[in-house]
């Protein structure tokens, strides 16, 4: 049968291919294209203890069966510095405003998305590209990478979540991609409720739960090198 392996981030830097597609018995399982991705790919091979996987947009163990057509995707560490296991399966869409996108994000979308005339507080949170870095004292630019369609998911379900735990909330997470100059935003977070406590609460936890789990991942690019988050020496 044939399964289509999908590579991010810093595996598709070395492998510089974004997919390809595998021939495995019928039956196979994830362990099994793992292993023949390790075959194939020996650049890849020691990563490989620390990447999940997903198949069709969906966190599974490698006991899990493959079928004809699958969507294999090998999915590092994520930005938010978390181990293996971080990312998690996404449970469906919430009515939150989500967006991963090329294009500019701001607060203000953020705010739009989200005010109304029972919000009497409504908490922002802008995520800016700064020039001391994670891991680089000397940060030029960042690049952030998405598995888009996965991600969009992930935080919809985000949103959604927050919005269960605290009704009448209302969450808008729209996060950039690309190659970002020092002073841009990342990522636009606005969090509205009749009150400022539930506000406040809620884009804490999108945050948090963004950096944790959604499949988004950033190289930082200074004067003295790069560096993939997640694969930092």
């Amino acid at each position: 049968m044939r399964v289509e392996v999908l590579y991010f981030a810093i595996l598709r830097e070395r492998l510089s291919r974004e997919r390809e597609a595998l021939e495995l018995p019928p039956g196979a399982l994830v362990r099994e294209a793992r292993a023949l991705v390790a075959a194939l790919h020996p650049d890849i091979a020691a990563l490989l203890p620390r990447v999940q996987s997903a198949v069709n947009r969906t966190v599974v163990g490698h006991e899990h069966a493959l079928g004809e057509g699958d969507e294999l995707a090998l999915l590092p560490p994520v930005a938010g510095g978390a181990g293996p296991g971080a990312i998690a399966a996404p449970g469906g869409a919430g009515p939150g405003a989500i967006a991963v996108t090329a294009d500019a994000v701001t607060v203000d979308d953020a705010v739009a998305a989200v005010a109304g005339p029972g919000h009497g507080a409504v908490v922002t949170f802008a995520g800016i590209v700064r020039r001391q870095g994670h891991h680089l004292p000397d940060v030029v630019e960042l690049v952030y990478e998405a598995y888009r369609e996965m991600a969009e998911t992930v935080l919809a379900e985000i949103a959604a979540e927050i919005e269960r735990e605290s009704p009448g909330t209302r969450v808008a997470i729209l996060h950039r991609t690309g190659t970002l100059a020092v002073g841009e935003t990342a990522v636009a977070i606005a969090a509205a409720a009749a009150h400022r406590a539930p506000a406040f609460e809620a884009y804490r936890a999108a945050i948090e739960r963004v950096k944790q789990r959604a499949p988004i991942w950033k190289k930082e690019i200074g004067e003295s090198g790069a560096v993939w988050l997640g694969f930092s020496p």
